[in-house]
């Protein structure tokens, strides 16, 4: 799921995505892969928000005009499916269940600019900081990577933070701070953990009784809120620094895949393994 810059949010749903307007009510089927062995495995908005990133388990990348409604291209590259996906101007970086990153420009014809090899299983969280200096990429092998992306030609991480014990799924860079990440950890780690990029350190982590699946910052005050599985299923909120927990949001039956923020920054948008959203 993703909510775009038009207010528009983008929910994937087994193999077909939908575009739905919170203003109208209006739900419209975007693109569908037409294969239930195929499902879409990730959605993400370009900046502008006409522009949206699909992402399937075939290794395709596609990249659709919502405002025509007309796919406008798609990207090939991967062997396995693209989990994650993240935008830093007209740069795509996909990450896969083949281990990769791929870094496209995709607004030339051979897409594909420099690949980063950090990871050695899924690469399940992607996200870009908010000056889109830094790429922090988190896999299944339970490895945090920060990538400078001022030039893409480097092909190794900066640093490889290595202190989850399980996949590093949620990323959240702080919109007030930069170089401050927060990291959230699955089943066997169940840790909320605070980063200073620059040098690697851990300043600051809290755990949070359950597996952390998604991190939103806060665009208006020093606050953060995370999503879980097992055994509450909630949406937790958080004041930073004191990582005093303010309120716990429940009503998923399943594990919290996905969160998005809406444009202004005031509503969150929960989707679940019990197929809702919230």
């Amino acid at each position: 799921v993703d909510w775009g810059h038009t207010n528009l949010l983008a929910v994937a749903l087994a193999s077909s995505c939908y575009l739905w307007n919170p203003e109208s009510g209006e739900i419209t089927e975007l693109a569908s892969t037409q294969e239930d062995s195929n499902p879409i495995t990730s959605v993400s908005w370009e900046a502008s928000g006409n522009v949206l990133a699909v992402g399937t388990n075939n290794a395709e990348v596609q990249l659709w005009d919502c405002s025509k409604m007309k796919r406008i291209r798609t990207l090939r590259g991967h062997s396995s499916r693209v989990s994650s996906l993240a935008w830093n101007t007209s740069i795509l970086s996909t990450g896969s269940r083949d281990a990769s990153i791929l870094n496209n420009d995709v607004r030339i014809k051979s897409s594909i600019v420099s690949t980063f090899s950090g990871h050695v299983q899924e690469v399940c969280g992607l996200k870009y900081s908010t000056d889109g200096s830094q790429l922090a990429s988190g896999g299944n092998d339970n490895r945090l990577c920060i990538w400078d992306t001022l030039q893409y030609s480097n092909a190794t991480p900066r640093c490889t933070l290595t202190d989850h014990c399980a996949a590093a799924k949620a990323l959240g860079w702080a919109p007030f701070q930069r170089n401050l990440l927060a990291s959230g950890g699955g089943t066997a780690d169940r840790c909320l953990k605070f980063w200073n990029t620059l040098t690697g350190q851990c300043e600051a982590y809290v755990d949070t009784s359950s597996q952390v699946c998604s991190i939103l910052w806060s665009k208006h005050s020093r606050e953060l809120v995370t999503s879980h599985g097992f055994s509450d299923n909630q949406l937790s909120v958080w004041k930073y620094p004191s990582l005093v927990k303010i309120a716990d949001l429940t009503g998923h039956s399943e594990r919290v895949l996905h969160m998005s923020l809406s444009p202004d920054g005031d509503v969150v948008c929960s989707a679940a393994g019990d197929e809702t959203l919230r």
